[in-house]
Order: structure tokens, then sequence, then C-alpha cells
């Protein structure tokens, strides 16, 4: 099985447009928002709406696809109000998602905002199990990201990531976003075949590979440790050809969607260049 590689596409103008425009530039799989990212109210996504994105995702057999959830959701909250605005929010996510039949809804876990990191995850946890309970009989999965370790954010380190799933009621419905940037930037090495294999066994015994069900790919303007999330092209940064290489030749995510998130114009010719880079590793990682 060959590797499935995609893009964050918009859906400026209604979701089922994100098909065109991935197909447009060869997406095998794709990230979208079902809502605006930066703003609380959203309007429902309308019946018509939903059908042509059926009808469309059957025809484009582009697929797994993923949203990404809002910005403002912050499920560590201690405050109260934005803590359950949060939940709310996130519950319109995973029902958006549903209603599209998507893989999963990629989330940053949240800011602890000074209470500590047992307190950060604890308030995740609890607010997940809201979400959850609030959709019963979805089939949509949490895809908690690793975040690259800025401030209060946690995720930066994979034992976050494993205590927020495992103090969930439902850890099933829980999985993992890797970001090679993030990851890189929260200091784990993955550029050299040493430290692939290090890393990537450390997450398995902190996580489990099989929970690892979607990346992202960015190269990283800032090298190992720096803290930054500042994402570039592919090859670019400090990341560098090889880190994908590692990842994409790695016969154990052949099935996993790999979703640039890098810098592009309106024509998204820089998803182009950078899609057409992924499959030439692609390619020579079979000679």
């Amino acid at each position: 099985m060959s590797p499935r590689f995609g893009a964050h596409v918009s859906t400026a103008g209604g979701v089922s447009r994100a098909f065109d425009r991935g197909h447009s530039i060869g997406c095998e799989t794709m990230q979208i928002f079902t809502r605006n990212n930066n703003r609380w109210e959203s309007k429902p996504l309308a019946a018509a709406e939903i059908a042509r994105w059926q009808q469309l995702a059957a025809e484009t057999g582009i697929q797994p696809v993923v949203s990404h959830a809002s910005y403002l959701i912050n499920l560590a909250s201690p405050d109260a109000g934005l803590w359950q605005r949060s939940i709310d929010t996130f519950v319109d996510e995973l029902e958006r998602a549903q209603a599209l039949g998507l893989l999963g809804v990629v989330l940053h876990p949240g800011a602890h905002m000074g209470q500590g990191v047992e307190a950060g995850i604890a308030r995740i946890a609890a607010a997940l199990d809201r979400c959850h309970a609030r959709t019963a009989e979805g089939e949509v999965l949490t895809l908690l990201e690793t975040t690259a370790g800025a401030g209060s954010h946690l995720g930066h380190r994979f034992e976050h990531l494993a205590a927020i799933r495992s103090a969930c009621a439902q850890p099933e419905r829980v999985a993992i976003c890797f970001d090679t940037c993030h990851v890189l930037a929260a200091g784990y090495e993955f550029r050299t075949p040493a430290g692939y294999t290090t890393t990537l066994a450390e997450f398995d015994r902190v996580i489990g590979l099989e929970r690892l069900r979607c990346f992202h790919f960015n190269d990283s303007k800032h090298d190992l440790g720096s803290g930054k999330d500042r994402h570039t092209h592919i090859g670019q940064g400090f990341v560098g050809r090889d880190g994908f290489r590692h990842i994409i030749a790695d016969p154990r995510f052949a099935h996993v969607p790999m979703l640039l998130e890098t810098p592009k114009a309106e024509d998204m010719a820089e998803d182009v260049e950078n899609l057409a880079i992924l499959r030439e590793l692609a390619e020579n990682s079979k000679s």
C-alpha cells in the first residue's frame, strides 16, 4: 500500500468545495475546517451541502478526511465559562464530522494557564468525557495533536497525550495526530535513522503506534527543541527531507493520512510542489 498524501484544503463557499480544490492539486486525503475556525458561532451544515459532500467523496475517492477544530477551543481552561464554551464548540465539531463521515477531528489538547500539567490533563479528560457522552452514537475520533511546547500548552510530551487518553471514560474514541514540526520543536529527534527508531519506539511504549491515526507533514523554521511552532515547506526547514523520508518509508504508516499544513497562496501552487516532493520521497524509498 502506498502512502496517502494530501493537504489542508479551503472550504470557502461550502465544505463540499474542498473536493474540487483537493482533486485539482492531487490530494488523496485531506483536512478541512467544517466551521469558521476563529469564531464561536457558526451556521449549521445544510442538508444539501452534506449530500453534495457525500456524493463528491464517493466520486473523487479522496479519503480519509479529517477536520481541524477551532483554535478558540481550550479544554484545559480553568475558567468555567471558557471551558463550557469550548466543550459546546467541540461537540459541534464532532457532530459536523459525523454528518460528513470524517475519520476524526484534530484538536490541540489545551493550555493549563498556570494551573499545572496534572490539573490541565484532568480538565481535558473531563471535558472530552462530556463531549463524547453528548455524541454517544458517534464514530468520529478525537485526534489529539502533538504540540511544540510553547507556554502552558499540553501535548508536547507523549506522556501528556497518553495520560489524557487513559483518563477518559472512552479511550477508544481518542487517537493521535503526529505533527512533524511540533514533534521536532518539542525535542524529539527523528531525522536520523537512530533518532527515528528511538522516537517511534518511545511513542509506541508510551501511547501505542496503533493510536497514531494522522500525520501533519510540516517542515520547521526552527531546530530541535526550540518550542516554536513555525511551519515551512518540505525540505526547506530543520526537519529536512530525511525526516519525512523515514516516516514515508515506514510500512507501519502506509494507511495513515499524511497531510500538509505548509504556507500557501490561493492558487495552492506550493501544495502541488510539496506533494511532488513527498511522492518523490515515496518513490525513492521503494528502490
